[in-house]
């Protein structure tokens, strides 16, 4: 056997750094959005908090006040579910990207280790079948073992992203519960 060429560690280098450089602009990619999620969420809190203060110093009414504060209150935990609803897609489709691509280099890594059998099996001395064959065994194995885990990671993926969406949905159902219950605490004492 022969060592790898010159060429052949530039180029592999090569393909790891092109492959750094694809997953870090993906993270990148992904805190870009969180970042610009952030910033709306924040001028829209600001915008929305001021318009609040605005109608709560006009008002002159304490049932009024109670119900504005009930109001916004629902409000905010609409706002907070859409929010998290937000991260999550982002979080979610960053991952699903990531593990697209590691699993397209999983699958490169295996044509690879192919080829390399392949050639090492055209040019064995005569008697070395049974090492070709261990050889082709064990690249044969790794393949199906990576595709089993490649599989069983979309699935886990799947179901965390289903898990994590029935939670939200959970979570803005509970509230929105508690909300208008508390909403109608404060409209029954004013018909009174």
């Amino acid at each position: 056997m022969s060592s790898l060429s010159g060429e052949q560690v530039v180029a592999s280098q090569r393909a790891s750094l092109e492959t750094l450089s694809e997953l870090w602009t993906k993270a990148f990619g992904c805190i870009e959005k969180l970042t610009e999620l952030n910033l709306r969420a924040v001028k829209s809190t600001l915008a929305e908090n001021q318009a609040i203060a605005n109608v709560a110093l006009s008002t002159r009414d304490p049932q009024q006040l109670f119900a504005l504060q009930a109001r916004r209150t629902q409000a905010a935990m609409q706002e907070a579910q859409s929010y998290w609803r937000h991260v999550s897609t982002i979080m979610f489709s960053t991952q699903a990207e990531l593990a697209a691509s590691a699993e397209a280099q999983f699958k490169q890594q295996q044509q690879k280790a192919q080829a390399l059998v392949d050639t090492v099996a055209s040019n064995v001395p005569v008697g070395s079948e049974a090492a070709v064959t261990v050889m082709q065994s064990a690249v044969t194995a790794a393949s199906e073992a990576t595709s089993a885990t490649v599989e069983a990671s979309k699935k886990a993926a799947d179901q965390a992203l289903e898990i994590a969406e029935d939670n939200i949905e959970a979570a803005a159902s509970a509230t929105n519960r508690a909300t208008k219950q508390a909403v109608e605490q404060v409209r029954t004492p004013a018909k009174r």
